[in-house]
């Protein structure tokens, strides 16, 4: 069977979009983030919950204007290519490479260690067999794999929401008190860590060509994604903190869990458990949708293979990309797993992405005005350029502050980003 066409076929509505949103974003960190935020902060975590959340809204309001302005899949790729230069289009996504293969590992790995907790499992085979699954959710249809999101995320909401319910009676008043026992200082200092629970919400933005109506659709998305990951983050971490107080929160390396047992017995494991689990898959389906899109329109626009930009002619996927993902995946079960690297790795090139579509932005209210005009939702010119640059900075500033934490995973970047220069030099000159 061959391709017959390059048209990817829209099968995403609003609330497909939003459910990515949050699927993407409400993954591993609710589970861990916040013992050691509270730490650093206390009961203090809550308003630096408020306040990860601050810069992650700038950032994703340049998303709903640029989704608005020019849906397209592969977005961030696409917007940098178009808008700043090809290159550092093709370098954001080249580092992205890296990035998607080490959050795929990450999140299957997590996720079989909870699945662990409750029935043992052989680790590699059953990450591998993760892989496989998301893999063919994908493969047979854009819609498939929306729908698929949909029900993961009503079911986290479900199990959040029974989590809250039951614990909000056994909250103590006490635990919250002192609201700021490190200060303001030790507030501001948990934020580095909970920034991360917002990464993701844009993530529809990346399958632009397949959302219905993406114009509308997508800034509203957006917007909903955001809104809807603030109350469900302070639902749950005020319901943990208020039944274990700051210091037990502070010490616990499964918080959801350890705050569930008082109050849920022995449901409290394979109700976490599905919930973790749940979490985790709808991340990864989320990672699957945008990858396979990023690695689509660099071939659409000639910077890798031409074979990634094949789309399926039934299921109108781009199903060698999604082979390649898969084999990707496999082959990072090879390498030795640090979790710290991996995040790290995971979120400098999300940061450099996020800076750079911001710049985008930029460009187009200064460059291209009927671009801007085109958009559904916008601010005024001067506005719009003031929250780019505004979540440039904080991109470029937080991707700075990692270094203090490893090194390593900079380096591995540099060092996958030289090989992608080359690559693009010598793939550049024979076009030229």
């Amino acid at each position: 069977m061959t391709d017959t066409t390059q048209q990817l076929h829209k099968g995403v509505n609003l609330t497909a979009v939003v459910a990515l949103g949050l699927g993407t974003a409400v993954g591993v960190a609710i589970f861990s983030v916040i013992a050691p935020a509270t730490a650093l902060a206390g009961p203090a975590m809550l308003l630096a919950v408020l306040v990860a959340a601050a810069p992650m809204f700038v950032i994703a309001v340049t998303y709903a204007f640029m989704g608005s302005a020019l849906p397209t899949s592969g977005a961030s790729f696409e917007w940098s290519r178009r808008f700043i230069h090809p290159f550092v289009g093709f370098l954001i996504a080249w580092l992205r490479i890296v990035s998607n293969v080490g959050a795929i590992l990450v999140l299957a790995l997590v996720a079989v260690r909870y699945l662990s907790m409750v029935v043992p499992l052989p680790t590699k085979p059953t990450m591998f067999a993760g892989f496989v699954l998301f893999f063919l959710a994908n493969y047979f249809g854009v819609a498939l794999a929306a729908r698929l999101q949909v029900i993961l995320m009503g079911a986290l909401i479900v199990l959040f929401f029974v989590f809250a319910a039951w614990g909000a009676p056994h909250i103590e008043p006490a635990h919250f008190e002192p609201l700021l026992p490190q200060g303001t200082a030790g507030m501001l200092a948990a934020v580095p860590l909970l920034i991360g629970l917002f990464f993701g919400i844009e993530a529809a933005t990346e399958i632009g060509d397949e959302v219905k109506d993406g114009r509308k659709t997508i800034p509203l998305g957006i917007a909903l994604s955001i809104g809807s990951a603030v109350v469900l983050y302070l639902m749950v971490a005020v319901v943990a903190l208020g039944v274990l107080g700051a210091e037990a929160l502070a010490a616990s390396e499964t918080p959801l869990l350890d705050a569930a047992q008082p109050f849920m017995g022995p449901i409290a494991k394979p109700l976490i458990v599905t919930a973790a689990v749940v979490a985790i898959g709808k991340s990864l389906n989320s990672l699957y949708l945008g990858f396979s899109r990023s690695l689509f329109a660099m071939a659409r626009a000639g910077m890798l293979p031409s074979a990634l930009a094949r789309v399926h002619p039934k299921y109108g996927t781009p199903h060698i990309a999604l082979w390649t993902i898969l084999g990707g995946a496999t082959l990072g079960l090879l390498a030795p797993m640090n979790l710290t690297s991996l995040f790290l790795a995971v979120n400098i090139p999300t940061l450099l992405k996020y800076a750079a579509t911001s710049i985008s932005a930029v460009v187009v209210v200064r460059k291209h005005p009927e671009i801007y005009a085109a958009a559904r939702f916008k601010l005024s010119p001067r506005a719009t350029i003031g929250w780019a640059y505004a979540g440039a900075a904080a991109a470029l500033v937080i991707a700075v502050l990692g270094f203090q934490a490893d090194w390593m995973p900079y380096a591995a970047l540099g060092v996958w980003a030289l090989i992608g220069i080359a690559y693009y030099m010598a793939t550049h000159r024979k076009s030229a």
